[in-house]
């Protein structure tokens, strides 16, 4: 311990005899030993070129048996080849080095490595990692596109992807967008340990281009959820234009050669030409109809929807659902594949109303029903405070100016 004390003697002081004093204080033996369960925390970042001997050392742990673990452990093994430059490694551990818990990036970005020291022994977990969700409010105006103004307004390109997505059915973001337009946003961001991590959800937006207002507000229901004007209209469309996210028409709808048989048959869908094993999704919300091997078809499924809509998948390479299951807009339910008549990968698509088929690639598709009774009335009370908020957010920034 050091003590200092300095005078500052006014204009007519006389000379201060000044003297040092040196002294010698007892320190109590128990003062000097902390406890073995005294934790000291760390937190580094990867850096490029780091080994598993370098990250322990600069971490200052001196853990022979944790070292030996993270060199064999599967789990652990696994992570190791995960870690990037500037991923972040959280520790604590005793004044000798011994680690208490270690945390590095898990299976995925919700998920972390935990090393854990209990009742001697040494716990290896892959675990959810914990967030807590805070709620940011934001406003941009458009000089020139619209990931130039999120960027401009420190706004994640997930909420501009986000806000694509939310109002594409209105606004075409590569012909529509004008100088001057404007938008608010009100959206989560995940933090981990004090620091941001991601975002989460949009939870209300509001987009003027060219002078219309269009405003959308997240509802949830039974742990999902769309986004619903202020009125309860439904901006989700009710049915997907196409069943694949990538592909390209091979065949589309009417009478054809068939490649196999050689004879003019009706198609009576569309095929999109994609590699096996592409994702195959629900293109609205409905319930399995029937999902196993059906002649030419192949392995099939048909969906059935409301309105007395089916839409059927065929020549898949597996099926990811069962008769009878309900399913949702955008699940996937299977693969594209090459069974039953066919001679090469593609999925064959159908589009029935009434049990009559439609060209999928020009039947108009009918929009989401809107919320109504109970759920309307619940709805409205939480968009009310969602636009309030969304009016509160006052502008941050002009943005995305043209060279």
């Amino acid at each position: 311990m050091v003590a200092a004390v300095a005078v500052i003697p006014g204009p007519d002081a006389t000379t201060i005899n000044q003297k040092a004093v040196i002294e010698n204080l007892l320190v109590s033996p128990e003062a000097e030993i902390l406890p073995d369960d005294a934790a000291f925390f760390r937190e580094d970042r990867i850096q490029r070129g780091d080994t598993l001997a370098s990250l322990l050392q600069r971490l200052n742990i001196d853990d022979p048996e944790v070292a030996d673990l993270l060199r064999t452990h599967t789990l652990a093994q696994n992570a190791m080849r995960r870690l990037t430059p500037g991923a972040t490694v959280h520790a604590s551990m005793t004044a000798g080095g011994r680690v208490l818990t270690l945390a590095l990036p898990g299976s995925s970005n919700d998920r972390q490595l935990l090393v854990e020291r209990r009742d001697g022994s040494i716990v290896v977990r892959d675990v959810a990692v914990e967030f807590d969700t805070r709620i940011q409010a934001k406003s941009a105006e458009i000089r020139n596109s619209l990931f130039g103004a999120t960027d401009e307004a420190g706004l994640p390109d997930s909420v501009a992807v986000g806000l694509a997505e939310i109002f594409g059915s209105e606004i075409d973001f590569h012909r529509d967008l004008r100088r001057g337009d404007h938008f608010r946003v009100i959206y989560e961001v995940l933090y981990h340990r004090g620091m941001p991590v991601k975002t989460g959800r949009i939870l209300g937006a509001e987009f003027v281009n060219d002078g219309h207002r269009y405003t959308a507000v997240w509802n949830e229901n039974g742990g999902r959820g769309d986004y619903y004007t202020a009125e309860g209209k439904s901006l989700k469309r009710g049915f997907l234009r196409s069943p694949l996210e990538f592909s390209r028409v091979t065949s589309g709808m009417g009478m054809r050669m068939h490649p196999i048989y050689g004879t003019m048959r009706a198609h009576k869908g569309v095929d999109y030409g994609a590699p096996i094993g592409t994702r195959v999704r629900s293109t609205a919300d409905g319930t399995v109809e029937f999902a196993g091997r059906q002649g030419g078809y192949g392995n099939f499924i048909v969906l059935r929807h409301a309105g007395g809509i089916t839409t059927a998948y065929g020549h898949l390479s597996r099926i990811d659902v069962r008769q009878g299951q309900r399913i949702h807009q955008g699940d996937t339910i299977g693969a594209v594949g090459n069974t039953g008549s066919s001679t090469g990968p593609h999925l064959h698509y159908e589009f029935r109303v009434a049990g009559e088929h439609k060209d999928p690639l020009k039947v108009i598709l009918p929009d989401a029903p809107p919320l109504s009774g109970s759920e309307l009335a619940r709805f409205r009370q939480h968009s009310a405070t969602i636009i309030a908020q969304l009016n509160d957010a006052a502008p941050t920034s002009r943005v995305a100016r043209a060279e």
